[in-house]
């Protein structure tokens, strides 16, 4: 148990992370719900009732649509695209081992069974990561939609106006900006670690080049 928790301390260590902030957004939201219903003269929430709200559909996966946008956008255009210096670059000038072709690699027992059955199934198999992430970006676009139509909904209707419906919530400005104001942070956050890791370092991480590393040096 001790070697596979080692072995998988990074992906264990994010997931507790992430259980413990969405825990803890999960209760400041229902709190925070629960006063804006007060405040409005309508009856305050729990928990439970706040997670079948669309004000948490909404605050959840507005987050995530961001997040699965970045990573897949990252994934792709690392492929094509380069940064001098960068640690989060393929090195650039020659063959980067992720480019080979698995068609000409040798079979062993380890090999990825996509690999050894071939054909479409390898084909899909090749951009596996970028579907995935697409996917979950997707999905996430839709339950935010989902959720903040039925927030939007419902405060039009507490002010006398008339709700909309999932497809006229995407025509809203504040669909729009909510996704906007996300998205913009995901790539700017993206931007600084591929600039400043060709200048900073920090020693033992992967995601950085070897303290002694010259800054012209791209990563491996």
């Amino acid at each position: 148990m001790k070697k596979w928790v080692k072995e998988h301390g990074l992906m264990l260590a994010n997931i507790g992370l992430f259980a413990v902030f969405f825990g803890g957004m999960v209760i400041s939201g229902a709190s925070d719900y629960s006063e804006d219903q007060l405040a409005h003269g309508q009856p305050a929430v729990g928990i439970a009732g706040y997670l079948a709200t669309g004000a948490f559909l909404e605050a959840t996966f507005e987050n995530w649509e961001s997040e699965f946008l970045q990573m897949g956008m990252y994934v792709i255009l690392t492929v094509f695209l380069f940064q001098k210096g960068s640690s989060e670059s393929k090195p650039m000038g020659k063959v980067a081992p992720q480019d080979q072709d698995p068609r000409a690699a040798a079979m062993k027992a380890a090999t990825p069974w996509p690999v050894r059955r071939g054909g479409w199934v390898l084909k899909l198999y090749e951009h596996s990561l970028s579907i995935m992430f697409l996917f979950l970006f997707l999905a996430s676009f839709t339950l935010h939609a989902v959720g903040g139509s039925e927030e939007y909904s419902q405060e039009q209707q507490s002010h006398g106006q008339p709700g909309v419906t999932l497809l006229g919530y995407l025509g809203t400005s504040r669909f729009w900006f909510e996704s906007f104001q996300n998205w913009q942070s995901e790539f700017l956050a993206v931007a600084v670690l591929v600039g400043a890791s060709v200048y900073l370092r920090e020693r033992g991480s992967p995601e950085s080049k070897p303290v002694a590393e010259p800054h012209y040096e791209t990563g491996a």
